[in-house]
C-alpha cells in the first residue's frame, strides 16, 4: 500500500510560517506524502486549470476564503475533500483557526472528520456566432459586469427561457447558497442556508422599477443576454478569479452543476452558529440592551 497523499494550498507570504511548518511536519509523521500547490495565478474563464491527482486523500487550505476558492479549482469533479484552516480574516468556509492547527492535523491523520457537500454552479458563455459555449463553474458566484466603468450594460433576464425583465445595470450576480454570504450579501441578497438546492440572481444598481433578487430551484436555469445595443461590453468572472471580456450580443446561462464540493468538517457547529459568530451578529438588539441597562428608580421611604 502506497503512502497517503495530501495537498496543501497556501499563500507564498505565509509559506515559511511556523503554522505551515507544523502542519507539514505532522502530516509527514502521519505517513502522508505532501505536495504544496501555489495556483494563485488564475486561468482565463473557460480555460482548463490544474487539478489534483485522483489518489489524493485530502486538500488542506492554510489561508482564508479566497484560498479555499483556489482549492475548489484543484478538486474539480474529483470528490477529494477540502479542509480549511483560517489564516485570513473572516474565514467563513474554514473549519479551524490557526491556533488549532495541531488538532486539525491529528484529526486529518485519523480520518476523524465528516463531509459537507456544497452546490457548485455551471456557467455557459455563448459568444456571438459561436457553435459551442465556453464552460466554467463557480463555488461562490458568477458575475457579469460592465467593462466600461463609466457606462451601464443592457441585459435581458430569462428563467427557463422565459423572458422576465430587461434593464440597464452595473451587472448581475448569480450566486450559490455558499456564495450568498459573499458578494451577493454585499449588494442586499438574502442569506441562503447551504443545504438549500437553489441559485439566486441579484442585479447590481439596476435602473428599473422591477429588479429584485430571484431564487430558482435545482431544475431551473438563469439566462442573461447582453443586448447588442448595450452601451458597454461586459466582463464575466467566476469566484473572483477566472475572467473574460464579454462582447455585446453574448448570452450567459447558469444552472446547478452535477459536481459538488466536499468540505471536511471537524466540528458539529451549525451554519447558523457559524453565521452568528463570523459576522458577529447583534443577537441582542438595541431595545433589549436598553431595557437591560435601565436601572429601576428607587422608591423613597415615607
Amino acid at each position: 500500500m502506497g503512502r497517503r497523499k495530501a495537498v496543501v494550498v497556501t499563500h507564498q507570504r505565509v509559506r515559511s510560517s511556523p503554522i505551515v511548518a507544523e502542519a507539514l511536519g505532522q502530516l509527514g509523521k502521519a505517513g502522508f506524502s505532501v505536495s504544496i500547490v501555489d495556483n494563485s495565478e488564475a486561468p482565463a474563464f473557460g480555460e482548463p486549470y490544474q487539478v489534483v491527482e485522483d489518489d489524493t486523500e485530502i486538500v488542506i487550505v492554510l489561508g482564508g476564503d479566497g484560498t479555499i476558492l483556489r482549492a475548489a479549482e484543484l478538486v474539480k469533479a474529483s470528490g477529494v475533500p477540502v479542509l480549511g484552516v483560517n489564516l485570513g480574516h473572516v474565514g467563513f468556509l474554514a473549519e479551524f483557526e490557526s491556533f488549532q492547527i495541531g488538532e486539525a492535523m491529528r484529526r486529518v491523520a485519523d480520518h476523524d472528520y465528516s463531509l459537507d457537500e456544497r452546490m457548485v454552479e455551471h456557467v455557459d458563455l455563448w459568444l456571438p456566432g459561436a457553435d459551442e459555449p465556453l464552460q466554467d463553474r463557480a463555488l461562490n458566484d458568477m458575475t457579469l459586469e460592465r467593462n466600461d466603468r463609466g457606462k451601464m450594460i443592457e441585459v435581458s433576464v430569462r428563467v427557463d427561457n422565459v423572458e422576465m425583465s430587461s434593464y440597464g445595470c452595473d451587472g448581475e450576480i448569480v450566486a450559490t447558497p455558499t456564495g450568498s454570504t459573499a458578494y451577493a450579501f454585499s449588494v442586499g441578497g438574502p442569506v441562503v442556508w447551504p443545504d438549500a438546492q437553489s441559485l439566486q440572481m441579484i442585479p447590481i444598481a439596476a435602473h428599473a422599477l422591477f429588479a429584485r433578487p430571484l431564487i430558482i430551484g435545482p431544475r431551473s436555469e438563469f439566462s442573461i443576454d447582453l443586448l447588442a445595443d448595450s452601451p458597454s461590453d461586459g466582463w464575466i468572472c467566476c469566484d473572483g478569479r477566472r475572467q473574460l471580456l464579454v462582447p455585446r450580443g453574448s448570452r450567459v446561462r447558469v444552472r446547478q452543476s452535477s459536481d459538488v464540493l466536499r468540505l471536511a468538517r471537524l466540528s458539529g457547529v451549525s451554519f447558523t452558529e457559524r453565521l452568528v459568530s463570523k459576522f458577529d451578529l447583534p443577537v441582542v438588539g438595541w431595545r433589549e440592551q436598553g431595557r437591560a441597562s435601565a436601572v429601576p428608580a428607587r422608591k423613597e421611604r415615607p
